[in-house]
């Protein structure tokens, strides 16, 4: 049975289907430019081969995008562990603030790929360099969202809260941690995508499992379409991620701008 054309007009302007669509153009206009511009294969692979080799290695690569997940989620996990609370020192005490926060902006300039070695020396090969590694490239978005969001609560409704004689606790809880949600979910959001990436550095450096060492293998040895395989699972694992924080959030906060604003336009 056909569906009428307004149907067909919603589902066209359904919000999960417009990635997709896009995603479809992409890859035609990748295999237009291999045809056309006539790109060897072992430049850049045509998307039929990628999808062939992401069928028949699939066992192979979900197997091991489970260490890499593991590491990602680990490393998330102490990023928001410990970057919550430093931002609420940084917050609470200007001497803590005008003492770590620069170094905490300094310490962004160091190159993790330089620093995943040491973790390799201390730790040996396995899980816990990789997960520090995650940790590193996920700590700091947190802390600046949330440095950003419990300062931006409004001086009149702190006064107010004080007014009614409410203790530094009940502030914090009623005021101050409310109004900075959704500026610590934007960054843990973005911490979670570079959590990704800490993982695969430190698979790059020193692990004989996981996605990096795919990709490490498959750059030695020119197999691109398993490389590009590889790279669709780590996205994959990406946007699964944000997907499930997403949903975190919209369950946390549904009272903010954002949330009320998907409802009307979904109404």
């Amino acid at each position: 049975m056909a569906l009428p054309q307004g149907a067909w007009f919603r589902l066209l302007q359904a919000g999960w289907l417009k990635p997709l669509i896009f995603l479809a153009l992409l890859v035609v206009g990748w295999d237009l430019a291999i045809r056309l511009l006539h790109i060897p294969p072992y430049q850049v692979p045509a998307p039929k081969d990628v999808l062939i080799t992401l069928a028949d290695e699939w066992p192979m690569l979900l197997s091991q995008a489970v260490p890499t997940t593991a590491a990602t989620v680990q490393g998330f996990l102490l990023s928001a562990l410990f970057g919550i609370p430093m931002a609420m020192l940084i917050v609470g005490s200007r001497t803590v603030e005008s003492y770590v926060y620069p170094l905490l902006v300094f310490s962004q300039s160091i190159p993790k790929i330089a620093i995943a070695p040491l973790f390799v020396v201390w730790f040996g090969f396995g899980m816990m360099p990789k997960v520090l590694s995650a940790f590193l490239l996920g700590f700091f978005p947190v802390v600046v969202s949330a440095v950003q969001g419990f300062k931006s609560v409004e001086p009149d409704m702190l006064d107010l809260a004080r007014a009614m004689e409410a203790n530094r606790f009940q502030i914090f809880r009623m005021v101050r941690l409310p109004h900075a949600l959704p500026a610590i979910f934007s960054g843990l959001k973005v911490s979670v995508t570079l959590a990704v990436v800490g993982a695969v550095v430190g698979e790059f450096v020193g692990s004989n499992s996981g996605l990096g060492f795919v990709l490490q293998r498959s750059i030695g040895n020119f197999e691109l379409p398993t490389m590009f395989a590889a790279l669709i699972v780590l996205s994959f694992i990406g946007v699964i991620l944000f997907w499930i924080l997403d949903v975190i959030e919209r369950f946390a906060i549904p009272w903010h701008a954002s949330q009320r604003q998907d409802f009307f336009v979904a109404a």
